[in-house]
């Protein structure tokens, strides 16, 4: 091992780190997994506060002082060092006119997105302030998915708020106590694996392949998409305050939550676009255990994405099978635990298929509402969030006071034109399902007001001009 620090403990990884660190040593250019958020700071910020408090954090949280080892040992451990040193960069730019700032932010984050983390390093983590003006600051916080996730990357950063914040006033800080990643790793080796293959053996029964994403995608040969360089894109689109209330409202109403609502859209578009009715895809889910004591305050690596079945039938009624389709997504909850590889072995797919290639993802990064209502001598903006996995089509959530969906798309597969018509669909199915709850989903509506009244007319027209001709 190349560190000389002092080892605090030493565990396996989880069955989804295991996969994260394959995949990130496999395609190491890629950045996959990387995490990067992009802030503006205004205010009078004081340097050796913010580092002292990013430092206090990391010395409260194992995982955020882990390496990973993997060469010469049957199956790869994580090393949790006694004390690391947060890293921290800071760059005075403040000389510099605006367009040179903007032109050297753009290049440093899209290199920080190319950096990779050495992983047999502690702390896949790194800060870089970045100074504009006497009182603006970039601030690009990024990280490697491997080591936390939404959930406890908001943890953390509420931790490192409050800290600052005491240490500027000369307060005591006080925070509550905090349960290892380890606690974790060992409640996962207490389970019973073979309650979860019950499950899945009859969650997946009756799929034999993987839902086509054929239908909507680049028309390339294979030799073509193996030569053509992986480069990942995201479209946004930002639903009105209006709409995001609206729709808060009615999940509200008929106690839905937001992660059914969506992955019954991406259900019955995945339906629609591949023409099946026998749907799989992914769900990314939060994996912490209820029956874990404190787990809420744990900051480590649990989410985990899992595999959905649905045979949809058409002639349902929208809002019924909605409340359904939630008892399925509830029932998986105490499952969340499963290894992928598991799962897919216990399909009826074969084995050297890929279980799907799409996936459903309600991003639990709250700490926007937490920055509006904390009070410091600066205040940040969230300015962007970046993020890659290896999956080639995500739909992503952004929950938020205006909702925000994205969708991340593999170049060489999708084009802008294609996510840009995935997401207007989204965004009209949410409005039909507002306004009209009660149909069959088969009547669902895909037109926006402007296009039903274009194909109403062209209708008219193609009525009126076949009357013509049997006139004549």
């Amino acid at each position: 091992m190349k560190n000389n620090h002092i080892i605090e403990d030493i565990y396996q990884l989880t069955p989804v780190q295991k996969g994260m660190l394959f995949h990130c040593l496999y395609d190491s250019e890629l950045s996959l997994y990387f995490f990067q958020h992009i802030f503006t700071i205004r205010g009078n910020l004081k340097l050796d506060m913010f580092e002292k408090a990013w430092q206090l954090v990391i010395d409260r949280h194992p995982i955020l002082r882990t390496s990973f080892y993997w060469e010469e040992v049957e199956s790869p451990l994580q090393i949790v060092y006694h004390q690391v040193k947060v890293p921290l960069t800071y760059y005075d730019w403040s000389d510099m006119d605006s367009a040179k700032q903007k032109n050297q932010l753009e290049a440093f984050i899209i290199s920080d997105r190319q950096k990779s983390f050495d992983f047999s390093e502690p702390c896949l983590m790194r800060h870089t302030l970045i100074r504009t003006t006497n009182d603006s600051y970039q601030y690009i916080w990024s990280m490697n998915h491997i080591i936390i996730d939404g959930w406890g990357g908001s943890l953390v950063f509420q931790e490192f708020l409050e800290i600052y914040g005491a240490l500027c006033k000369n307060q005591q800080i006080s925070l509550a106590s905090t349960r290892p990643f380890r606690d974790y790793i060992d409640w996962l080796e207490q389970q019973d694996i073979s309650k979860a293959e019950n499950f899945w053996r009859e969650a997946l029964q009756g799929i034999k392949a993987p839902t086509p994403l054929t239908y909507f995608e680049k028309t390339q040969t294979t030799d073509q998409l193996s030569t053509e360089e992986i480069r990942y894109s995201e479209e946004i689109i930002q639903l009105s305050l209006t709409s995001t209330k609206a729709l808060q409202s009615f999940a509200t109403q008929h106690h839905l939550t937001l992660a059914t609502i969506f992955n019954a859209i991406w259900a019955i578009l995945l339906s629609r676009y591949s023409c099946c009715t026998n749907i799989l895809y992914g769900c990314t889910v939060t994996g912490r255990p209820a029956d874990l004591n404190a787990v809420e305050s744990m900051v480590g690596m649990f989410v985990n994405t899992l595999p959905i079945h649905i045979n949809l039938d058409t002639e349902q009624i929208l809002l019924s099978w909605l409340q359904r389709f939630q008892l399925q997504l509830v029932e998986v909850r105490d499952y969340e635990y499963t290894p992928l590889k598991e799962a897919h072995k216990w399909s009826e797919l074969p084995p050297n298929s890929t279980l799907f290639e799409s996936i459903v993802v309600l991003e639990n990064f709250p700490v926007s509402e937490f920055i509006r209502n904390w009070k410091g001598n600066i205040t940040f903006e969230h300015k962007e969030l970046y993020y890659r996995n290896n999956y080639p089509l995500n739909l992503v959530v952004y929950p938020n006071q205006e909702l925000l969906i994205a969708l991340s798309f593999d170049n060489r597969r999708f084009d802008r034109d294609t996510t840009t018509g995935i997401l207007e669909d989204i965004e009209n199915l949410l409005q039909e399902l507002i306004v009209n709850p009660n149909i069959q989903i088969q009547d669902l509506n895909f037109f926006t007001p402007e296009q039903q009244q274009v194909t109403s007319m062209l209708e008219k027209e193609a009525l009126f001009d076949w009357s013509f001709s049997l006139a004549s």
